[in-house]
């Protein structure tokens, strides 16, 4: 018998940071720094408003693109934090998570053929996304020595007659980099010069610990070429009730719609009407989850300054980046020999990306207690590396 397989699908690697997830849950005594996800509860009063459309029976499809209440009040967010104003009705989709935007997204701009730009390391799913479009995935190395920032020669340096998107992944999932107002002049500059579509993945806009995050979108020229991609899993530790949403264009918009319409119909009720709820009266919520995480961003870079271990300074979402080269391995071999000797799961910095060699993603998305158990861990083992 032939089993009928997509041969795409069957070549994609699966996701390199669910590997170390799953080793660590059978690991007695194990910490796991490894996965993006908030140790905090979701509010309670956000959960409340769930409960309370349940109770009230609020269990029937909404519309395809999403209760209006709830994309009326993201429009009224993009305003008030980002300057940036969409048409509830028209320009705005409600997502299974931020991560279904991405998918959509990239279906309904790429054509077969059509080259996307995408700055690594970042998050896994970019390029998968865009080889199940019918896209070609077009990788920009992002340089430690540039903060992994996007630089303006480097975008000039990868567009050819066939760029069509460029992918925009900040506040940075692995690094934590961010792009201040200065850096995205100059892309949003070449974006418009060369014809460039922005999809903008600002899923960690909230967390931003210099400055105030700037979406591109809110650049001149730039609205009406970039869909912004957010959510609510970050933001306000909903991670489980998958809600996200998209921005843009109304062509574009429309199409993704479309495609969603198809392929799920509608985000979770009950998750939407908790979403209303957040982001009316989550602003506090946010603020008080913020300053925990720079704390513990803080705690971990102190750390690794008296180990001795190079690691430039993130200023957003809930990760570090420390350079692990001066050891001889591959991030790979690192990250399994510090799981198997200390017991402490990281991720390998190639997860997100052969760039990523040389480095490993610690996710501070977890209690300062393990944080603190775990640096004294991760300094003996590489004292021992150091000594051998």
């Amino acid at each position: 018998m032939s089993i009928p397989l997509n041969e795409e699908v069957v070549k994609l690697k699966p996701s390199g940071i669910r590997k170390f997830f799953d080793i660590v849950h059978e690991m007695k005594d194990a910490i796991s720094l490894g996965v993006g996800e908030p140790d905090f509860d979701t509010p309670w009063h956000v959960r409340d408003e769930g409960i309370y459309s349940l109770e009230k029976g609020k269990t029937i499809y909404t519309s395809n693109s999403g209760l209006i209440e709830l994309r009326e009040e993201i429009c009224k967010c993009t305003e008030r934090k980002y300057g940036v104003s969409y048409d509830p009705r028209s320009e705005i989709i409600i997502t299974v998570g931020g991560s279904e935007a991405i998918d959509i997204g990239l279906r309904a701009m790429i054509n077969s053929g059509d080259e996307v730009l995408i700055p690594q390391p970042s998050y896994v799913s970019y390029e998968p996304c865009t080889i199940l479009a019918g896209g070609k995935p077009v990788i920009i190395e992002l340089k430690a020595e540039n903060e992994f920032r996007l630089t303006e020669q480097e975008l000039r340096d990868a567009i050819t007659d066939k760029t069509k998107v460029l992918i925009l992944p900040f506040p940075n999932n692995p690094t934590g980099a961010i792009m201040e107002e200065s850096d995205l002049v100059a892309i949003a500059k070449v974006c418009v010069e060369k014809d460039i579509f922005v999809l903008s993945d600002e899923i960690y806009a909230e967390l931003t610990y210099k400055g105030k995050h700037v979406s591109i979108a809110s650049l001149p020229g730039m609205q009406e070429r970039t869909i912004m991609i957010n959510g609510f899993s970050k933001a306000y530790a909903m991670t489980g009730w998958r809600l996200g949403y998209a921005c843009g264009p109304k062509e574009i918009i429309s199409q993704m719609t479309k495609i969603h319409q198809f392929c799920i119909m509608c985000a979770p009720t009950t998750s939407q009407y908790a979403a209303i709820e957040a982001i009316k009266n989550g602003d506090e919520d946010i603020a008080e989850m913020r300053e925990a995480y720079d704390q513990r961003r803080r705690f971990l870079l102190n750390a690794f300054k008296e180990m001795k271990l190079d690691c430039f300074e993130p200023y957003g979402a809930f990760y570090v980046f420390p350079c692990i080269k001066e050891f001889g391995m591959t991030s790979e071999e690192f990250a399994t020999r510090f799981l198997e000797e200390e017991k402490v799961a990281a991720v390998p910095g190639t997860a997100f990306g052969d760039c990523g060699e040389g480095f490993l993603r610690i996710s501070y998305a977890y209690s300062l207690e393990h944080l603190k158990e775990a640096m004294i861990r991760l300094e003996r083992f590489v004292n021992k590396l150091r000594n051998d």
